[in-house]
């Protein structure tokens, strides 16, 4: 019986307790809590849903890029409105990689990785447009509108062309692409968890587009006239 009486107040649910360092606060230290909080909630927020993205809305990470994202949407929204941006199509990448020296098929493979091919996307980490420039690399380009297909691709394969000059390695200028060229050690993929799963991506959906529009047609075999004959 003392038992079960003893296991009987163990299981009662105990009141919670206030801390007594908490009700030395003052009433009001919420309100500035809450003031540091919802900006941060809003700019993750207005990132999740313009730039169909998955961010953790009180996540403290990238806010400037994020911020400088939003503003260069607000910036671009209108003019793509009134003026339609030129389609990301094939052959616009076909010129830019002609025209910087790049592998035929690496500017649809870093599309399709980055963005799926969306020019209004925008990362988690503040990345915007097709090619996912982070606005100080946009800045450097040269890029006024990251949005727009043809200066992003056109951004893009410059610095592409820059890192397959600097490392002379097509996995090592992907990596750069990705993790930016410091981090490049040693001639080696940075193994940081990320990189190195981006530059497979990227290479096994070259192999992908180099088949589908990089690699001529072979012509059908004509049959002679014995194979007609034979027939018959």
């Amino acid at each position: 019986m003392a038992a079960s009486s003893r296991l009987g107040g163990w299981v009662q649910p105990r009141r919670w307790r206030r801390p007594a360092w908490l009700s030395r606060l003052p009433r009001w230290w919420p309100w500035p809590l809450v003031a540091l909080l919802l900006p941060i909630c809003l700019v993750n927020v207005a990132v999740a849903w313009v730039g169909r993205c998955s961010v953790f809305p009180l996540s403290p990470f990238h806010l400037g890029y994020k911020i400088a994202a939003l503003g260069a949407y607000t910036v671009h929204r209108p003019r793509c409105a009134l003026v339609p941006d030129t389609p990301l199509m094939a052959p616009m990448l076909a010129r830019a990689e002609h025209a910087h020296h790049l592998p035929c098929g690496l500017l649809g493979a870093i599309v399709q990785v980055e963005s799926g091919g969306q020019p209004h996307r925008i990362s988690a980490a503040g990345a915007m447009g097709p090619m996912q420039l982070i606005p100080p690399t946009a800045r450097a380009l040269g890029v006024s509108d990251p949005f727009n297909p043809e200066q992003s691709v056109e951004g893009a394969a410059r610095y592409l062309q820059t890192q397959l000059a600097t490392f002379h390695s097509l996995r090592l200028a992907v990596a750069a692409y990705n993790a930016g060229p410091g981090a490049i050690v040693g001639h080696h993929v940075p193994q940081n968890g990320q990189t190195e799963i981006y530059v497979d991506r990227v290479m096994h959906a070259l192999s992908a587009e180099r088949h589908a529009r990089c690699v001529p047609a072979r012509p059908a075999k004509r049959r002679g006239p014995h194979a007609a004959s034979s027939t018959d």
